[in-house]
């Protein structure tokens, strides 16, 4: 019972950080039709610079605060310079291809200033495990999947709630609609980057004390994040982060069963599956053009 428990937990430690990275991808689909394939370094740029400020003296929290806000500040950039240009045009792909470009530079940048070395980013999460149910856990692991959900709930009452938020929703339904009611929509669409950023960062630093930050730290997370979005649907928030921690789950016991080797063979394979399944994703609506 104590194995099955410690699968579970562990999983939806590691879920909860592929919905956080999933959820941004939803964010930045549903406002631009486009995401920023970089998105797995913003997780990297939040670990790796809290990890650096609080070598450097910083306090703990203005360090990891700070982190968010540029890996949030990166986003907003990085849409403005590689992804606006592009999405005006007609079935351009040019912004698959200038986010990816940036993302191999910010994590080529992040090797040369690290030597590969990765850093230790000290939390009181970490400080000593807990036992739940027989398992043995970090309290900053059991954060994270609550963390995840309330990031959902966060992002939905966002959207019902606030003005930025109805203007996100319209833009997503339809940006010219959207613009001819006076929405500025390269500004909803810069702030749907800068928020997707946000989450990637925050996932980077909830995660950087359990396995130490690094310059290659997000290319994984990013790869299965993205993933997790177009199984669980990449419109629908609730699905991807469900999607999300049920991934997680799902790559723990095949780790613990079979193989860490046989943990993406089996998850791309799942999502390969599901796909042919699902083509909308198991919580995606099938997209209907009036012409």
């Amino acid at each position: 019972m104590s194995t099955v428990a410690q699968y579970v937990l562990s999983g939806l430690a590691i879920g909860g950080i592929y919905a956080l990275v999933a959820l941004g991808f939803h964010i930045m689909w549903s406002a631009a039709r486009a995401v920023n394939f970089a998105h797995g370094d913003t997780l990297m740029i939040g670990g790796l610079l809290a990890a650096y400020l609080v070598a450097s003296g910083w306090p703990l929290a203005l360090a990891c605060a700070l982190a968010i806000l540029v890996g949030g500040l990166f986003g907003f950039v990085l849409e403005r310079l590689a992804v606006r240009p592009f999405a005006h045009q007609p079935n351009s792909i040019g912004w698959m291809l200038t986010t990816i470009a940036v993302g191999i530079m910010v994590e080529s940048y992040a090797t040369i200033e690290t030597q590969g070395y990765a850093l230790p980013l000290p939390s009181p999460g970490v400080a000593g495990s807990v036992q739940v149910l027989g398992a043995g856990l970090y309290p900053q692991e059991l954060a994270i999947p609550v963390l995840a959900l309330a990031a959902m709930l966060g992002l939905q009452a966002l959207q019902r709630h606030t003005l930025i938020g109805r203007a996100m929703q319209a833009v997503a339904h339809n940006k010219n609609a959207a613009a001819l009611m006076g929405i500025n929509v390269d500004l909803v669409v810069a702030f749907s980057f800068s928020l997707a950023s946000l989450l990637g960062a925050s996932a980077g630093v909830l995660i950087a004390p359990v396995v130490q930050a690094s310059a290659t730290m997000g290319l994984l997370p990013g790869l299965k994040g993205f993933a997790v979005a177009i199984m669980g649907g990449i419109t629908s928030a609730p699905g991807v982060v469900l999607t999300g921690l049920a991934y997680g789950v799902i790559e723990k016991f095949v780790e613990g069963y079979v193989s860490t080797a046989a943990r993406e063979i089996v998850g791309f394979s799942l999502m390969i599956v599901v796909l042919l399944a699902f083509p909308q994703g198991l919580f995606g609506k099938r997209e209907v053009a009036k012409v």
